[in-house]
């Protein structure tokens, strides 16, 4: 009984690690936004989550569980998406051919710029 108690403050203690971790990137996310409003502040708060984790600001190791159950759940998050298509299924009729080929040469357009991008980098180590 012991030992599941122990397991049980760990754990707990690794998910608030991981939601002060993510809290406060997605804070300093926020303050980035509102002095350059360039990118959302979602996006500065992933970047400077990506770059704490990568300069070991934060443990990896403890925010790992977290992040693992947060992708595996991440469906969820998609559910409103699926609502929004069928109440506008109309629109998807009319435009639907027109989204597709944009989402394609966008992300035909999107790799190639990155396979270039590290194609650079790499021949610039070398």
């Amino acid at each position: 009984m012991a030992m599941r108690v122990t397991m049980f403050k760990n754990h707990m203690a690794q998910v608030l690690y991981s939601v002060f971790a993510i809290m406060t990137c997605l804070g300093l996310g926020k303050l980035c936004a509102l002095l350059a409003p360039i990118l959302p502040a979602s996006l500065y708060g992933l970047i400077i989550f990506t770059l704490t984790l990568h300069f070991r600001l934060f443990n990896a190791d403890q925010i790992k569980a977290s992040v693992v159950w947060s992708i595996k759940h991440m469906a969820v998050c998609f559910v409103p998406a699926g609502v929004g298509i069928i109440n506008h299924f109309e629109l998807l009729k009319q435009f639907g051919l027109t989204i597709i080929a944009i989402t394609f040469a966008t992300t035909f357009l999107l790799l190639t710029l990155v396979a270039l991008c590290y194609q650079q980098c790499s021949q610039e180590k070398n």
